[in-house]
């Protein structure tokens, strides 16, 4: 109700009046109900309005104040480092300290780590520096100095690609007196395009440049025309890519089976534009979803839509645990016996950006805090070097506490919020999803988020800026193929360049059988021995 005005009915007044004021009250009761959803609607764009500000400046711009980052926006060519330095809001996190007496003995200790060494399996190619004339003679005696030593220093040197043409040449051989036997010929060497202008070696760059250094095609073509002064065709270099990936779909269905074989999944899903060839010229967006478990093997599966059938499809009748971030499409994938837990690093982001949105948010810097808290007991876990079990013992010593302290804080929050704030959704996110939030408790595999399926991602999200989008929709598989190799061999630190040229060479001609054997975990096994 309005505190402007307020009508009053006199006693023994007019029943007509009466309902006029009855009227006028309910009309302002009203317009107070507009005015507060108004309020909310205002503060929630608002706080959309700064996180997309926030999102475009930078990682650091969290810090600025709304004034700054208006102010920003109309300078669209301010780099994120001029931003960073107009930072004044202190960090979520409380400083450091500043007296050094209270700051642990390791920390006020720490040395130097001093140069650098090179891997002792880089091939060492010497390089002799001689003295200067002077130098090589006495400068009292006139005798020449002899050489008594080195003084020894080592630094990283590349050579320059040298491309060169192979001649191959099949012997043919015919004996003299025998003519029905008649020529026999060397067999072809196996090859990964038969017959193509490309060797293996050039095929097995050109993937990986694309697939590993996102390195788009049109500017391969360019290099060689540039550095070599030869022309290939970027549909050349494409059609071999393709075959690649067509080649590499019986290892990736190997690949599946031994995901599927396992105890434990993470999933994640990103989207990637597909070019497509009705004449509307526009891309379509379809999916890549990726299933990997943590430091084992990654697939990725295209599909041209987000709906939960992908999911199901791959998953099949899995029953051990899969672990997303919260999004709906896997809730009705794998079996019936299936145990869904959820990504603690999606809430705690939430409640960053709540914090980004209002840096006076004490409440959801608390609860930052007491998730930092408790991603800590596993990184002491990792830094210690920890086993399953080990990690376990220590988690439920300590986690138990924490987790209590976190529900507390974000039952709180939640009774102070707007639900509709960036606060409030994090909230109601984070205890919608409480329980499979909480499941590492109960198994000691389970890791706290998903960020080993989301680091599985970078190569895709730093490729589709360059490459821009996937060719057509048959080429999507192809391309999923290829990105479940490349992150598998780096995730199982497997050389992607030696795998391919061992494992692509007569792939089709091989057996289902013998298929299983050239997994990246297969390979990477093979080479630990």
């Amino acid at each position: 109700m309005s505190a402007q005005f307020q009508p009053v009915v006199p006693p023994n007044s007019d029943p007509l009046l009466a309902e006029i004021v009855a009227q006028l009250q309910e009309q302002l009761a009203r317009k107070d109900q507009a005015l507060a959803l108004a309020e909310m609607k205002i503060r929630a764009l608002e706080e959309r309005l700064r996180l997309e500000r926030i999102a475009k400046y930078g990682k650091r711009s969290e810090k600025l104040s709304d004034l700054q980052l208006e102010l920003l926006d109309l300078e669209p060519g301010v780099s994120s480092e001029e931003v960073a330095a107009e930072s004044e809001r202190e960090p979520i996190t409380p400083p450091a300290s500043e007296n050094k007496e209270d700051e642990p003995a390791e920390k006020q200790r720490r040395k130097h780590p001093g140069r650098q060494t090179l891997p002792a399996y880089l091939e060492r190619v010497e390089r002799i520096i001689p003295c200067t004339p002077e130098q090589c003679t006495c400068g009292q005696c006139g005798r020449e100095k002899p050489v008594f030593g080195y003084e020894v220093s080592e630094v990283l040197a590349v050579k320059p690609p040298e491309y060169y043409v192979e001649v191959n040449k099949l012997e043919k051989r015919a004996c003299k007196n025998c003519e029905e036997q008649g020529v026999s010929t060397a067999p072809v060497p196996e090859r990964i395009v038969p017959k193509s202008l490309l060797s293996d070696h050039v095929i097995v760059d050109i993937v990986v440049a694309k697939y590993c250094d996102s390195l788009p095609l049109y500017r391969q073509s360019a290099m060689l025309k540039r550095d070599l002064g030869l022309t290939i065709a970027v549909s050349t270099l494409d059609d071999a890519v393709m075959r690649v990936g067509e080649m590499l779909n019986p290892i990736i269905s190997c690949m599946r089976d031994e995901l599927l074989a396992g105890s434990y999944i993470q999933a994640d899903e990103t989207p990637v534009d597909v070019q497509m060839h009705d004449k509307r010229g526009k891309n379509h967006q379809a999916y890549l979803w990726q299933f990997g478990s943590p430091g084992k093997s990654v697939v990725f599966k295209f599909n041209m839509g987000r709906e939960g059938k992908a999911a199901e499809l791959f998953l099949g009748d899995f029953n051990g645990l899969l672990q997303t971030d919260g999004y709906a499409g896997y809730n009705h994938a794998g079996g019936p016996s299936m145990v869904h837990a959820f990504c603690n690093s999606h809430s705690r982001r939430l409640f960053v950006d709540a914090v980004k949105v209002d840096p006076k948010d004490a409440d959801s810097a608390r609860i930052v805090e007491l998730y930092d808290k408790l991603f800590a007991i596993d990184r002491q876990a990792l830094e210690k070097d920890m086993d399953h079990a080990e990690r376990d013992k220590l988690r439920q010593a300590q986690a138990p506490a924490i987790l209590g302290q976190l529900k507390a804080g974000i039952l709180a929050l939640q009774n102070k919020v707007l639900p509709k704030s960036t606060a409030g959704k994090a909230a109601n996110y984070t205890l919608s999803r409480w329980s499979g939030l909480t499941l590492f408790l109960k198994y000691p595999e389970l890791e706290l988020s998903t960020n080993f399926s989301e680091n599985s991602m970078r190569g895709i999200a730093i490729g589709r800026h360059n490459w821009i989008h996937i060719g057509s929709e048959k080429a999507g598989p192809k391309v999923a193929a290829i990105f479940s190799i490349v992150e598998s061999c780096r995730r199982l630190d497997v050389p992607i360049r030696q795998y391919l040229l061992e494992v692509l060479p007569g792939l089709l001609n091989r057996s289902i059988k013998s298929v299983a054997q050239l997994t990246p975990a297969v390979f990477a096994a093979k080479r630990a021995k």
